[in-house]
């Protein structure tokens, strides 16, 4: 076997291939016999494209180029569409209208007023209109959030439900009788606490006698649903962990189902997340999620008794039923996600949609291993360690792997043992990676989750520190060739880790944040007010954001640093990437700086993906000392 350094070995998984053989799927839907996804195309700019698949196999577009199905409501999105009788409802990413696409027509805009985004769409067949998430941003101030309905034929619109900061999950029950949301308040984020609110609907469909069913400040709730028989079942964490409950309209009455410490929902960054669905009013399927793996069930809804249903996956999602099958997004240890269907008679599972055509023989595929580490205040955290694998290299004798740690966004976020091409691509090269669920991190619970009240920039970045100590003590990392990398929050993660701590000897912030002034001051509506639980309020407390701001540190800073940041992210702006980049490179730092046109938080278009993935393993090699065997370009790298 030859001999090559740690990070100098040739890998099968490319970048090129990556984009080229990989799209984002998910959001899918069951329409009589036919399946909907959503289908993000790096190719196409991260076009998002709707597809139906026939019972045949046949697939098709349901918007044509430029159509973009991707609505802005919160800026993160989901519940971009909605399918009825074979016809689609979708918003369209560039004026943020609702547009319908009829059997064998083409779209056509339902709405046409400038300023209005839509979201989370439920259909009021009874009727005949949308009810919708609605996010206005017509007006001068902050967007004004609300409840609306859309008459399907004109396109008119009726204010339904307004009062709240926040709305989510308008479900109308199976008679068209009344109508349940989801709703909560600045400074609260959803995961915090929210309310879940249930009212009766009139003849002419206005609400009425509306109660509060559950939630609350410190409870959180999601996705509430009707079953067949019209009973509202939704997620709550009022015991510490998100479980299943059911209310009865007839009684008033709130009772659990299947109570365990697992998770069976998770954070709401996103419209349209779906935890479990009915197959009848009798029995329903389930995900939940446990030491970081999620499992699927059934749930007995008579005896609450929950059995579950072996797959070979770690991660499921997205879950769907209908017509005797259920459709979820999922992903294992040694293959990456996609989109599957399970026969619910025969236990069948096939494959409907690969994420990405890589193949990967087993011999080069690193599995996640989880484990716990010691951390700060006598505590432990959670993450997935990848060491090094590739068949057709070893390292020379004596030589430890340089260690990437990855800091995951959100921050109320959680990374998976799934297998991830992004992943492979570095271990494949030589470098062990530790992906780490810090303090903060979803799916060990509420407590585990408020690790990070008050304390982001702490906790986050002492996991990460002592995450990679632990693997320095195991022997298993060379202590001398440790980075970090993020992205978003997990940006910011990785900047303080590398500003207030001298562990890590490089590091890569992929449109992080380095002033949480800035990002209190500058940011979207739904975010504005998260930094008040994750530091304190702000102006009053803008003592903690100076002193956990990484631009404001920059004399902690000394080792290399890599930033990629898009140039019309609005969330995280621009401006606080090149600051901190003139900062180092006035201090005499080693720092490179990829900005790219036309990205926004997080990069779709496969140029810029393949760039960015490229670049950071030049870089690396040029700070540690290797040659990559790729043939890349080279990277600026100011000071070096």
């Amino acid at each position: 076997m030859p001999q090559a350094p740690y990070g100098a070995w040739r890998s099968p998984i490319t970048a090129g291939l990556i984009v080229s053989a990989t799209v984002r799927l998910g959001a899918p839907r069951l329409d009589r016999d036919d399946i909907y996804w959503l289908e993000s195309r790096p190719q196409e700019g991260g076009r998002y494209v709707i597809v139906r698949r026939t019972p045949d196999g046949a697939t098709s577009d349901v918007n044509p180029a430029p159509l973009n199905a991707r609505t802005r409501v919160h800026e993160y999105g989901g519940g971009d569409y909605l399918v009825a009788d074979g016809t689609v409802y979708f918003a369209n990413f560039a004026d943020q209208r609702i547009y319908v696409a009829r059997p064998g027509a083409a779209p056509e805009a339902l709405t046409h007023v400038d300023g209005m985004r839509y979201a989370d769409f439920v259909l009021d067949a009874r009727r005949g209109r949308l009810i919708a998430v609605r996010e206005d941003h017509s007006g001068q101030t902050e967007a004004v959030n609300s409840l609306s309905a859309l008459d399907i034929a004109s396109g008119d619109e009726t204010a339904l439900v307004e009062g709240h900061d926040f709305f989510s999950s308008p479900r109308i029950s199976p008679d068209g009788a009344m109508l349940c949301w989801t709703a909560w308040d600045h400074p609260n984020m959803p995961w915090d606490g929210c309310t879940l609110y249930v009212a009766d609907l009139d003849a002419p469909g206005m609400t009425t006698n509306v109660r509060v069913v559950a939630g609350g400040a410190a409870e959180s709730i999601c996705q509430p649903a009707w079953s067949p028989d019209g009973r509202l079942y939704f997620i709550s964490d009022r015991s510490g962990w998100w479980n299943l409950y059911r209310w009865s309209p007839a009684s008033g009455a709130v009772e659990a189902l299947a109570p365990s410490e697992a998770e069976f929902g998770g954070p709401h960054w996103q419209f349209g997340a779906s935890y479990y669905a009915f197959e009848t009013s009798d029995r329903l399927l389930c995900t939940y999620g446990a030491e970081g793996i999620t499992h699927l069930a059934t749930v007995d809804t008579a005896t609450g008794a929950l059995s579950d249903i072996e797959t070979p996956f770690n991660v499921i999602g997205s879950l769907q039923l209908g017509r005797g099958r259920a459709v979820f997004a999922a992903a294992s240890a040694t293959e990456s996600g996609g989109l599957y269907s399970l026969d619910l008679a025969s236990g069948r599972i096939d494959l409907l949609k690969a994420s990405s055509d890589v193949e990967i023989d087993p011999h080069y595929a690193s599995v996640a291993q989880p484990i716990e580490f010691p951390t700060s205040n006598g505590q432990t955290a959670h993450a997935f360690y990848f060491p090094p694998a590739n068949k057709d290299y070893e390292a020379p004798a004596g030589e430890l792997p340089p260690l990437i740690v990855m800091s995951h966004g959100g921050p109320t976020a959680a990374t998976s043992p799934a297998f991830s091409p992004r992943v492979q691509y570095w271990t494949t090269r030589g470098f062990a990676v530790l992906d780490v669920n810090y303090g903060g991190s979803t799916g060990y619970g509420r407590a585990y989750r408020e690790r990070l009240n008050g304390n982001w920039g702490i906790v986050d970045v002492e996991d990460c520190v002592n995450g990679a100590r632990y693997l320095v003590s195991q022997g298993l990392v060379d202590g001398e060739r440790l980075a970090i990398t993020g992205g978003s929050a997990g940006g910011y993660t990785t900047l303080a880790a590398l500003a207030f701590h001298d562990t890590f000897k490089a590091g890569a912030s992929h449109y992080g944040v380095a002033d949480l002034e800035a990002l209190a001051r500058d940011t979207h509506k739904f975010e504005s007010r998260y930094l008040d639980g994750l530091i304190g309020p702000y102006p009053e407390r803008i003592d903690l954001y100076t002193a956990r701001s990484p631009i404001h540190h920059v004399e902690g800073l000394d080792c290399p640093v890599i930033f990629f940041q898009g140039l019309e992210d609005e969330i995280v702006p621009p401006n606080q990437a090149q600051t901190m980049v003139d900062a180092l490179r006035v201090k005499g730092v080693p720092v490179a700086y990829l900005p790219f046109e036309g990205e926004q938080h997080g990069f779709r278009r496969a140029e810029n993906i393949k760039r960015a993935l490229e670049a950071e393993l030049y870089f690396y090699g040029r700070i540690f000392g290797f040659t990559p065997a790729d043939d890349i370009e080279p990277v600026e790298i100011a000071n070096l």
